[in-house]
């Protein structure tokens, strides 16, 4: 991610104005991890997030409320004891490294005025919170690294604090374009992105490729295939780039894909995914930083959720299938019923031609007109009127389960189109919300087993989406199937439009009519909405099925979600994804 030295430089200098003389008001440790310090202004207070975890190390303001453990932990009391009531003096940065100094006058038990520094490294798996005194010695860290973990930096109480080696690096605010051209010319064999980045001092690679791109319209090229012209735009890019940072005119962007899956952040517009990529902009660094990691946070967990289901459907879709499988053998084995049926009756009707003890016999067809002989196998411990029986009950047998075996397959084939449903909704949750959803009715379905924790109340699930037609009338689209249901059953008038993939999962679509006629064009953009939201989301002619709401009936114990429907047109549509975000209701 794009947390470099320059963005954090953003931070730096946004917190400076609002924080430089605050008091320190209140210190919590949610996790091992983080501590957030509650800074007290002329103005108001401030809350700042100092998170050193390896994959979401950084330092901003935020405005996410954390949950605190009952017990502070031993470096929040440690803090709490030197920090409490300090006053902010200074923040500090060594040139664009990802590393940010607190300068604190605190007070000791002396009562004496003493300057402390709290100090965090901004480093991945490295990445540390330090709290210093004025002798450069460690008071304390939230990561305490001993000799058998790094001999090279251990990072312990009582130790002098050094700062990490700190490389010879040109700075995009004061970079000389000469020295720049000289260095990428004694590399430019190599990427050039690369060199970018290992030149300049706390970019990140987004930076670095969106340089190339800005050059070149690629990411990937060797400075030696520049041409003059494009060498001239690798200088204005970091130049122009740098300007617009110091007169706070740059932009603040994530970037995530057409799937909801957060990509990247930057300080500054990025183009070089073209329209791959989704832009969210932001208007300060610190509320960006706080939606990405919460957001990242999020969909970790929707993640974690969604597979822990989708390991459930798998597994369910699988064991229906192999039933399914054993009872069509079964099924193919009742064919033989009318064999069983012919040799009874040939018994009864040859009768006084069997003696008890005969194993296999022969006996006359009086239903064929040749009267041929036919062979029948018996069980010579039973009488000719047993074994005629016993023929009679082998046909009723396989009658029975016939009857009963076609039901059952029948049942498992829609068993396995819901679970097919489920499934399909599963792939396009993007909340908590949806995945709950999901869950519920698979509990309700007898699938899954919650767990009840006392008297919880049940969380509100989300809305339909909603779109809206270039015609101006609205269309509401199911989340699951129990969603879908409502939608369809209970939320819709008979005069509304309903639609849905042809034979293929999907969500119900409906398309408010609201006293009027809809166009071609407004059935038509329903029609890509409805094949968007469903399994052949990425095929090309979809069919679409399309009725009034009043043809569409749900038959008795039928599972959520399944319907049955009338006087229905089908439309032939290929998604296209472009028009569904504009049609979108934001």
């Amino acid at each position: 991610m794009a947390l470099d030295g320059v963005y954090l430089n953003i931070i730096k200098k946004d917190l400076e104005e609002k924080l430089i003389g605050s008091r320190v008001d209140k210190i919590h440790q949610p996790s091992r991890e983080e501590i957030i310090i509650t800074f007290r202004t002329r103005q108001g207070s401030h809350k700042v997030l100092f998170n050193v975890n390896a994959s979401q190390a950084r330092v901003h303001e935020t405005e996410i409320a954390a949950e605190n453990p009952k017990a502070p932990p031993m470096f929040c009391m440690l803090l709490r004891k030197h920090l409490s009531s300090g006053k902010l003096i200074a923040i500090r940065q060594d040139g664009k490294e990802r590393i940010l100094s607190f300068d604190f006058d605190s007070t000791n038990e002396m009562g004496d005025i003493v300057r402390l520094t709290l100090i965090i490294e901004i480093m991945g798996r490295h990445s540390n919170l330090m709290l210093v005194n004025a002798d450069g010695k460690i008071l304390d860290s939230i990561k305490r690294i001993g000799q058998d973990v790094s001999s090279v930096r251990p990072v312990l109480p009582g130790m002098i604090y050094s700062p990490p080696p700190r490389e010879k690096r040109l700075g995009i605010f004061d970079f000389d374009e000469a020295e720049l051209i000289n260095i990428l010319s004694q590399n430019g064999d190599k990427d050039l992105s690369k060199c970018l980045l290992h030149t300049f001092e706390g970019i990140s690679p987004v930076i670095a490729r969106e340089a190339v791109f800005y050059a070149a319209k690629t990411d990937s090229l060797r400075f030696n295939d520049l041409n003059q012209g494009q060498r001239d735009k690798i200088c204005f890019f970091f130049k122009n780039t740098a300007q617009l940072v110091e007169e706070k005119k740059n932009k603040f962007v994530v970037l995530k894909t057409r799937d909801n899956q957060l990509k990247d952040f930057c300080f500054t517009d990025i183009l070089q995914y073209g329209s791959l990529m989704i832009r969210k902009e932001f208007s300060s660094p610190n509320e960006l930083l706080d939606y990405f990691y919460a957001e990242r946070d999020r969909l970790s967990r929707t993640k974690q959720w969604a597979d822990d289901l989708f390991k459930l459907l798998l597994s369910t879709s699988e064991r229906i299938s192999r039933r399914i499988s054993n009872q069509l053998v079964e099924l193919d084995e009742c064919k033989n019923r009318e064999i069983y049926k012919k040799s009874g009756d040939l018994i009864i009707s040859n009768i006084y031609k069997i003696k008890k003890g005969d194993g296999v016999v022969m006996l006359t067809d009086y239903t064929d007109p040749d009267l041929r002989e036919v062979s029948v196998t018996l069980d010579k411990r039973l009488t000719p009127q047993q074994n005629a029986q016993k023929y009679y009950n082998e046909y009723k047998k396989c009658d029975t389960a016939e009857k009963m075996l076609t039901r059952l397959i029948e049942e498992g084939k829609q068993e396995l189109v819901y679970i097919d449903s489920v499934f399909d909704s599963l792939t396009r949750a993007t909340s908590e919300a949806d995945i709950l959803a999901l869950r519920e009715e698979l509990s309700e379905q007898g699938y899954l087993k919650l767990r009840k924790s006392g008297k919880v109340k049940p969380q509100k699930g989300l809305p339909p989406i909603k779109f809206r037609t270039t015609g101006g009338f609205d269309i509401l689209v199911g989340r699951n199937n129990r969603q879908n249901d409502k939608l369809t059953l209970k939320d819709s008038s008979k005069s509304d439009i309903w639609l849905h993939t042809k034979d293929i999962p999907g969500s119900h679509v409906i398309l408010k009519a609201d006293g009027r006629t809809p166009s071609e064009q407004d059935i038509f953009e329903a029609a890509c909405i409805a094949a968007y939201h469903s399994k052949a989301k990425s095929s090309s002619s979809v069919g679409v099925d399309y009725t009034l709401v009043k043809n569409v009936k749900k038959p008795n114990g039928a599972k959520p979600g399944m319907v049955i429907f009338t006087d229905n047109k089908t439309l032939f549509v290929t998604p296209d994804e472009e028009l569904i975000e504009e049609l979108k209701v934001k």
